[in-house]
């Protein structure tokens, strides 16, 4: 729960990755050569087998999140959004503001409905009418807080176990899941053999376009990839099966299809081999619109073969979301296992 709630609860949305950044290296110290490519996706390189197979594990940094763009003269901020947001989840939200004198909290708001007409109370409010009140009467206020157009903006949620202990309230699982699984396999695989050079990435502006996907790629040029995101839980009133089907606590979810990659077949079926002889339980998802970090690193170079493994999750892109911490515990050991069966011939019959 440590490296979960310190990766959650740290400020980063696409562009403004640092502190998570910051995070993910202090947890990774003494686990490989650390670096950082030019757009800031963190890369960790851990040496099995200097003549094997590279090994890309990739989870990205960044969450949706806002910007400051304009103070008006009565102290109130109006942002716009990074990512993708919807607008009916961030009214009466808490959210923070990282300025360069520290965090300056507020919350999100917009005209009350006693002051709309009928026909407007029936619709969703536009996030351009939106803004953020600090708690101050005027821009020079605002000022002395720190606050300026370009600052970032977070949603405010504290990680907390839930009813049932397995479950988890936290912002940012999206993709904080993906840091801490690559954090943890590099972790787990000290002083351990294995027949590659893992690549450990924190990749940068996933949520604006898998940007750092594509420069971390384009550094790394692995042989076999994989995507840790996260999916669209299928357990919540209202969810068809159609539209998402894993379920919370019934073990990780290898992705058959995104909106940006089909994944290599033979890796999918290794995947699936091994979660067999590991014994760890495994769901079956796609996700029909949308992309992970896959989309743009199974296109560098020649080809790379890539996977998505990924945990349900309740409420993404919103300002807190819900979880399983035995489906994150069991994305560790799958991806642990194929790590260590990785070895150049198998790594090569991917593709033959």
């Amino acid at each position: 729960m440590r490296l979960v709630t310190e990766l959650c609860e740290a400020h980063g949305p696409s562009g403004y990755e640092g502190p998570v950044r910051d995070v993910m290296r202090r947890w990774l110290e003494g686990c490989g050569e650390i670096s950082q490519d030019r757009l800031g996706s963190l890369i960790v390189r851990k040496a099995g087998d200097e003549s094997g197979p590279k090994v890309m594990l990739a989870g990205h940094l960044d969450e949706v999140g806002m910007m400051v763009s304009r103070i008006d003269e009565h102290g109130f901020v109006f942002f716009q959004t990074i990512g993708g947001w919807w607008e009916q989840v961030m009214l009466a939200q808490r959210v923070e503001i990282r300025t360069e004198r520290g965090m300056v909290h507020g919350v999100i708001g917009s005209k009350p409905p006693h002051v709309l007409d009928a026909d407007e109370r029936k619709k969703i409010v536009d996030r351009r009418k939106m803004f953020i009140d600090i708690g101050v009467g005027s821009r020079e206020e605002a000022e002395a807080l720190g606050v300026a157009p370009g600052d970032p903006v977070t949603p405010l949620c504290p990680t907390e176990r839930l009813g049932n202990p397995d479950f988890v309230m936290a912002k940012a699982w999206d993709n904080r899941y993906g840091c801490a699984v690559v954090t943890q396999v590099l972790r787990d695989l000290r002083g351990k053999s294995h027949p590659n050079v893992v690549y450990g990435v924190g990749t940068v502006q996933e949520e604006v376009g898998l940007r750092g996907a594509r420069t971390a790629a384009q550094s790394i040029l692995p042989d076999v990839a994989f995507s840790l995101d996260v999916g669209i839980a299928g357990d919540t009133p209202g969810v068809e099966t159609y539209e998402a089907e894993a379920h919370l606590g019934k073990g990780p979810a290898i992705l058959i299809y995104d909106g940006s990659m089909i994944p290599n077949q033979p890796l999918r079926k290794l995947a699936l081999e091994v979660a067999k002889s590991e014994g760890i339980p495994v769901q079956l998802d796609m996700v029909r619109a949308g992309g992970t970090d896959a989309g743009q690193i199974h296109l560098a170079g020649s080809g790379v073969p890539s996977l998505v493994i990924g945990v349900p999750t309740r409420y993404i892109h919103s300002a807190a979301s819900v979880f399983s911490l035995s489906d994150y515990r069991g994305a560790i050991r799958l991806v642990s296992a194929l790590v260590q069966r990785l070895d150049r011939e198998t790594v090569e019959s991917l593709v033959r």
